[in-house]
Formats: structure tokens, C-alpha cells, sequence
């Protein structure tokens, strides 16, 4: 099994603070679709950088590149065109509790 990461860039600065009810309502389905892939063994670990940019983050497992991209085309954010997506390989080198 393969880690990649994916970075989520939000439309504009400061989303965060100024998105729409449609945009909250997206970005809601997206929490909740990292809660599911947390819950099935998928997710490392996600969450979103803070200040003027608030670009999210997401390490997943995937045995290929095919499936990585799937994994990231189908979040709601993404699939939805509230955010666009960018896909690499990555390795976990050092992670605490982790030899």
C-alpha cells in the first residue's frame, strides 16, 4: 500500500471565514466523507492550514495511483468544484508511535 497526500485549495482567500451556505454545506459532506475514510483504515491524517490561505491536507493509503486520484476526485469539495485538488506520492518517514 502506497501514502500519498493531497492538498485541497480552497477558491479564495480567507474561505474559511467567508463561505456561503453552500459552500458550508460542502465542505460539511467533506468532513464527513475524511470521518468515513478515517473510520475504514484509509486516512493518516487531514486537516486545514490556518492564516489568509487555508489550504486542507489529506494522507491517505492507496495501492495505486488510479485508485489515489478516485479517492481524491470523489470529495465532495473537489467533485463538487468548491475546491480543486492536487495529488502527489509521499512517504511517511517519521511518525510518533511508529518505529
Amino acid at each position: 500500500m502506497s501514502e500519498w497526500i493531497y492538498f485541497i485549495h480552497p477558491p479564495r482567500p480567507n474561505f474559511a471565514a467567508s463561505m456561503t451556505d453552500e459552500e458550508q454545506a460542502a465542505w460539511g459532506r467533506h468532513f464527513e466523507r475524511l470521518q468515513q475514510l478515517l473510520a475504514d483504515g484509509v486516512l493518516v491524517l487531514a486537516g486545514p492550514t490556518l492564516g489568509q490561505v487555508n489550504t486542507g491536507v489529506a494522507i491517505f493509503e492507496a495501492p495505486d495511483e488510479a485508485a489515489a486520484r478516485r479517492i481524491m476526485a470523489e470529495d465532495p469539495a473537489i467533485a463538487g468544484g468548491f475546491a480543486e485538488g492536487e495529488l502527489r506520492e509521499f512517504r511517511v518517514s517519521l511518525l510518533r508511535g511508529r518505529p
